[in-house]
């Protein structure tokens, strides 16, 4: 039977894939880790795990898709929200399967596709480290913090609905004003963002140093006297073998802040 994606969409594999081309970091990790020496090409975004030694291919939104075709994969992993559907439709177009994994809303949707794609696509019993990471989110504890999680400035972008990582947030009994927001990644203005903790909607500052780095000294000056913690973007944003280690990780950081 041919497995299908995420998104419904045939992935006609020739057998299980020893050739693969992931235009996604977190999905570079969880294959490397649990397929070892499957993962031929990479953007230069998948840093890990940091022993990989691939041809890269450009970044996630613009891959080179000559040099993908290239390599000569027979699969070649994607994402809904990270990759572009033309992109998608060309390597397609010449031939190449592709998987293309639904943008998780929550820690379990991600556990559940990483699972079809590791036992469907690749034929693998599921690895001792998705199990662990099931473990570890499987409760979502009362709210103890409210919580700005900017993940861009100038201009500011915030986790809103419907983000992986305001799911592992709340896993950690960290609420989100934005989490109702309309829109997935809000632009609020810097005012609206500061009445936010003036008015006591918001008690913490999150931020991460991925997608955009920020640090003691670029970031919490927009907010004085707001208590504001630094975190791994990986460990927030990604997927995969990362959340075993992040549990532990963003719980020590969140309660730092608090």
């Amino acid at each position: 039977m041919t497995p299908a994606d995420d998104l419904g969409e045939p992935v006609p594999l020739r057998g299980d894939p020893v050739r693969v081309v992931s235009l996604v970091p977190a999905l570079t990790e969880a294959v490397e880790e649990s397929a070892p020496g499957r993962i031929a090409g990479a953007t230069d975004y998948c840093t890990h795990p940091s022993t990989l030694d691939v041809p890269r291919v450009g970044g996630s939104k613009y891959p080179k898709v000559s040099e993908v075709l290239a390599l000569e994969p027979d699969l070649v992993l994607a994402n809904s929200e990270e990759n572009r559907p033309e992109d998608v439709e060309r390597l397609r177009g010449d031939g190449v399967p592709v998987w293309v994994m639904e943008a998780p809303a929550s820690v379990p949707a991600a556990l559940g596709s990483l699972r079809r794609l590791l036992t469907q696509a690749f034929g693998l019993d599921e690895p001792d480290w998705l199990v662990q990471a099931e473990d570890l989110w499987r409760d979502v504890p009362p709210v103890r913090a409210r919580a700005v999680v900017p993940v861009w400035r100038k201009p500011w972008v915030v986790l809103g609905r419907d983000t992986f990582g305001g799911d592992v947030l709340r896993r950690l009994g960290v609420d989100m004003p934005y989490a109702t927001h309309a829109d997935r990644y809000p632009r609020p203005k810097l005012a609206e963002l500061t009445a936010r903790f003036a008015d006591g909607e918001a008690d913490l500052l999150v931020l991460p140093d991925e997608p955009y780095e920020f640090t003691d000294d670029d970031g919490p000056e927009a907010f004085p006297g707001v208590p504001y913690v630094l975190v791994s973007g990986r460990y927030l944003t990604w997927y995969g073998p990362s959340l075993v280690a992040a549990h532990a990780a963003l719980t020590a950081a969140v309660r730092s802040g608090r």
